[in-house]
């Protein structure tokens, strides 16, 4: 038993020195990134999707036919292709841009998606379409407010935009997804927690039993309504419910414009439903995965995935990197603290 002891005493201090230096290196690589980084250290890629499909039909048919069927085949595809030319121009074919959107809890991606979608409008039609693969469990508000606003941009352009969801997209993630023209989910994808959750833990106890004393100075009434570290008054409890109340309001005003058709009511308890079940509850449009949704467009519409490349350092690799294992770890954490899955 001791030597358990001792050795659960040894893992912990371990834990506790690598996250530090974790949080150390992350801190300092965030910060080196944020004085030293413009605009300038990003670049745009675009990746013809229409080329990969066909490279994987070719290499496909290549193993599967005789050698004389697939010669057939490559002259027939190639005579269709002539024709198709000679039938759509490059101005008159439909367009296809693809996004994608891997929520955090600060929604840290929106940094990238705001040049992807600039860059996509230059070029943008309105007859061309915008494909966003959302994943999110939802976040801080102010975060994901951000992001959705980044798409309100594309809906303002007259750009019809699609959100396709293969696996969450709840709370902040739904109030992204709600901006869509059109929303798609794969049948077990979970959709919705329209709700907002806030908790911290409180110190006060454990410091006046060790007579550690706490000063906590404030000019505003409800500048400081809960701390970690002072007590807290039922008066600052109070408030700080009203708070949550007045955000989960406008939560529910936010996806009832962006989708009049819900029973915002009904729906915005904090709940969430699989695809299918979304589906009947007007969540969503169509229960089905993104990558079906290209392969039944790869026929009549030239497809392009957009992407914004930040260039990193050595130390800036290593700290994001840092930060990314942090935020899985609190996520984590906060979740099993909460008794819930999904952030709000």
């Amino acid at each position: 038993m001791d030597f358990l002891l001792e050795y659960g005493l040894f893992l912990a201090k371990s834990v506790t020195i690598a996250v530090a230096v974790v949080v150390v290196i992350s801190a300092i690589a965030v910060a080196s990134q944020r004085s030293k980084r413009d605009s300038s250290d990003g670049h745009i890629e675009v990746t013809t999707l229409n080329h990969k499909f066909e490279d994987w039909e070719d290499m496909l048919k290549f193993e599967i036919l005789d050698e004389d069927t697939f010669k057939k085949d490559r002259k027939a595809k190639k005579k269709q292709e002539k024709q198709d030319r000679k039938k759509h121009t490059d101005e008159k074919r439909k367009r296809l841009y693809v996004l994608d959107f891997d929520g955090d809890m600060s929604a840290s991606e929106v940094e990238f998606l705001r040049h992807e979608i600039s860059a996509v409008l230059t070029v943008a039609r309105p007859e061309d379409e915008i494909l966003l693969r959302l994943e999110s469990p939802g976040g801080m508000v102010h975060s994901y407010g951000l992001a959705s606003s980044q798409l309100q941009r594309i809906t303002a352009h007259g750009i019809p935009l699609t959100i396709a969801i293969d696996r969450v997209a709840a709370s902040g993630g739904y109030m992204m997804a709600c901006i869509g023209n059109r929303i798609l989910a794969a049948p077990f994808a979970v959709i919705g927690s329209i709700g907002v959750v806030a908790q911290l833990p409180n110190f006060n106890r454990l410091l006046k039993k060790h007579d550690v004393d706490i000063e906590l100075h404030t000019a505003g009434a409800h500048k400081r309504t809960l701390t970690m570290v002072g007590e807290n008054t039922d008066e600052g409890r109070k408030k700080f419910v009203e708070e949550l109340e007045e955000t989960h309001v406008l939560f529910k005003e936010f996806v009832s414009e962006n989708r009049p058709q819900l029973d915002i009511d009904h729906i915005a308890t904090g709940e969430v439903w699989y695809g299918k079940r979304a589906l009947d509850q007007k969540l969503i449009d169509e229960v089905r995965t993104s990558d079906d949704y290209l392969l039944s467009k790869r026929e009549d519409t030239d497809m392009f995935s957009v992407k914004y490349r930040q260039k990193r350092t050595l130390p800036e690799r290593l700290g994001f990197a840092a930060e990314s294992a942090v935020n899985r770890s609190l996520t984590s954490l906060l979740g099993k603290l909460s008794q819930s899955r999904y952030w709000g």
